[in-house]
């Protein structure tokens, strides 16, 4: 969208205020607004504004940074009481107006480059698997001397918020919510609202349902969409995701564990690269019909897959989802159509166009600049590197389960980390192939782990409530 489009829209639509969003390290979103009528002043000197007030961002002696909004990924705002446009900025130094080495966009602007530099492909597209549950209550308590959280759903019988009686017997059990229909899908009028709203931001959907978990689990999957549009729409999507949510007396979220016992919720990245419009993934006759661009550029973030869940997985709470038993893959091969792997083939997508694989590991906690990114500089390492996934190396392809292996042959595959702390170490150690064309950055890389860690000593340092059923009495 140009300048004058952007002007256009004021005038039509009396725009009274443009807000301004960016996010940190974490992916924590923070917002700026202004008035209108200054439009032409922004785009010209931007938003100064305080880097060290942002976690991770700059030290205190060098706070001074400046915010450049992208006219391209302007929205008029959904939500907003009055009419007002939406825009994401990149972060950028002070002096230079270039964007600043941790900024996330421009973290996803250096790969794009950088991948155009290598001759692979010019273009990568994506389909991001929005997962999130919708509870009716959520109530969170962390104190000294208390903590806990109950979260309540009407759609599961065993699971009713309070004072709510399901006089209509529409509330479940005993069953997976996989699919399931109306009238005990009770929210996909909610969910269409949000795809409405997703598609109004310029993003197409490709379907929604209810997900496994019965306690009202939630799935919005997008059509493929390249790289730098698709990793900005993402922001837009779980913005308007949690916003419906709230207009509609429900609470989401993108939490991969938010219950024990139940389904998780990933966030699963389907991938192809294309090189001057063309799928360089397919290659008929080979296995799965995969070109050796795309075994190799799997092969890589195998190979990194370990230090890759320090950042498509960034939460403690991820590695509760990351268990043997579900569907969520903790070991890194792949395979046609096979759900344990970290990587799937999808078995419908079978022309030179759709041709594309599953990485089915990552969850919504992550950051999404930072994590697709990351994804990209492993499978480009792994093109640079001709790195064959191979039954010898224990990469696959797998077709059968898994875990119906003996425990010794299972124990050949090489395992994601466990927590964590075991991801961030995996980071420290291999993390070369992301400092490429300068996309990621030492500094960047050690500040987000210093920021997770931090994250880790929170939880570590806190009594569980469920230590108190196993030692409170001894």
């Amino acid at each position: 969208m140009t300048l004058q489009e952007v002007k256009k829209i004021i005038k039509e639509q009396d725009i009274k205020s443009i807000d301004l969003k960016y996010c940190d390290l974490a992916c924590n979103w923070y917002h700026i607004s202004f008035p209108a009528r200054r439009l032409d002043q922004v785009i010209s000197d931007g938003i100064p504004f305080d880097g060290s007030s942002i976690p991770g961002m700059k030290s205190v002696e060098s706070g001074d940074m400046v915010l450049l909004p992208d006219l391209s990924t302007t929205i008029i705002d959904p939500f907003s009481e009055f009419p007002q446009l939406r825009m994401l900025c990149s972060i950028c130094d002070a002096d230079t107006r270039i964007g600043v080495k941790k900024d996330p966009r421009s973290v996803a602007k250096r790969t794009q480059k950088y991948m155009e530099s290598t001759g692979v492909a010019d273009q990568s597209f994506w389909v991001p698997e929005f997962e999130f549950y919708l509870f009716n209550e959520a109530e969170i308590n962390n104190g000294r001397f208390s903590s806990g959280y109950r979260f309540t759903s009407a759609e599961n019988k065993e699971d009713l918020p309070f004072g709510y009686k399901d006089k209509d017997g529409t509330a479940v059990a005993n069953r997976k919510g996989y699919h399931i229909d109306t009238p005990f899908d009770k929210f996909a009028n909610v969910r269409q609202e949000m795809v409405e709203l997703i598609e109004r931001a310029g993003c197409p959907v490709r379907y929604h349902h209810h997900e496994v978990g019965l306690s009202s689990q939630q799935e919005i999957e997008t059509e493929l969409v390249d790289f730098e549009t698709i990793t900005d729409k993402m922001m837009y999507i779980k913005d308007i995701i949690h916003n419906v949510s709230l207009e509609n007396g429900l609470t989401a979220t993108f939490m991969p564990k938010p219950l024990y016992d139940e389904a998780g919720s990933g966030m699963h990245f389907h991938m192809q690269l294309r090189k001057d419009g063309k799928n360089i993934f397919f290659k008929k006759g080979n296995y799965a019909d995969l070109s050796d661009e795309a075994l190799w550029f799997i092969g890589g973030i195998l190979t990194h897959g370990r230090s890759l869940t320090a950042l498509t997985n960034p939460s403690t709470n991820s590695f509760k989802r990351l268990l043997p038993g579900f569907e969520a893959p903790v070991k890194l091969f792949f395979g046609l159509a096979n759900r344990s792997a970290a990587i799937r083939i999808p078995k419908y997508a079978t022309t030179p166009e759709t041709k594309r694989f599953e990485f089915r590991t990552g969850d919504g906690t992550c950051n999404y600049y930072f994590a697709m990114s990351a994804l990209i500089m492993a499978g480009l390492d792994g093109v640079k590197n001709k790195i064959m996934p191979t039954p010898e190396n224990n990469f696959g392809p797998f077709d059968d389960n898994v875990f119906k292996w003996s425990e010794e042959r299972q124990a050949q595959l090489q395992s994601i980390p466990t927590s964590l702390e075991e991801a961030l170490q995996a980071l420290r150690d291999d993390h070369e192939y992301l400092l490429a064309g300068d996309v990621f950055t030492e500094d960047l890389i050690d500040s987000f782990i210093t920021e997770k860690m931090k994250e880790v000593m929170a939880v570590r340092n806190r009594p569980h409530p469920f230590e108190m059923n196993l030692y409170y009495a001894l």
